[in-house]
């Protein structure tokens, strides 16, 4: 603790996942008695670790308890890489790696992001995003490599790559669940 109270509790931290090229980052967490500051996204230091991230646009959602949004992603010339983080709430957090000549294509890799774990991931152009909202009112921030483009925005559907969203009674919108099936998803994503 400094004479101003503040104290640090990490830096940033990046943990390779069992999925290629992709990252979970621990956050910077600065606490004291007002409460804590954290530092999402420095340019240098994701560089530093081999991640080439130019940041275009950045958004937020808002969701209810047991809302799956996803599993999204934007067709190339406009596919980006994503900065995912969750700063107030809890979210279960999957990605689903689409592109097809990667060893692990059509492998998905899920935890939890938080405000309490301060973790995001680091998900690189070519996989697929969603997640579950594990509280009420739960946020989940994106940093994007790409400005938004209508007609590139698309997914695969939630239900089509195997994963255990522990959720009997999820609450889709229409457009998720219209998506192709992975298995129906012509990827055109490489590594």
């Amino acid at each position: 603790m400094s004479s101003y109270g503040l104290q640090i509790k990490t830096m940033f931290h990046f943990s390779p996942l069992p999925l290629n090229d992709a990252f979970l980052v621990t956050l910077p967490a600065f606490n004291d008695d007002r409460g804590s500051f954290i530092k999402v996204f420095q340019h240098s230091i994701f560089a530093h670790e081999g991640i080439d991230f130019r940041l275009q646009e950045s958004y937020f959602s808002l969701s209810a308890k047991d809302v799956i949004r996803g599993m999204h992603f934007q067709l190339p010339p406009h596919d980006h890489a994503k900065v995912v983080y969750c700063p107030s709430g809890a979210i279960l957090d999957v990605m689903v790696d689409l592109r097809s000549d990667s060893d692990t294509y059509g492998r998905y890799y899920a935890t939890t992001l938080s405000a309490d774990n301060h973790l995001a991931y680091y998900i690189p152009k070519g996989f697929a995003h969603g997640f579950k909202s594990l509280s009420e009112g739960a946020m989940t921030c994106y940093l994007v490599s790409s400005e938004h483009s209508r007609e590139h925005d698309t997914g695969i559907r939630y239900d089509s790559f195997g994963f255990d969203w522990e959720c009997y009674a999820p609450v889709l919108s229409e457009r998720d669940l219209s998506f192709s099936r992975l298995e129906d998803f012509s990827s055109p994503f490489l590594r």
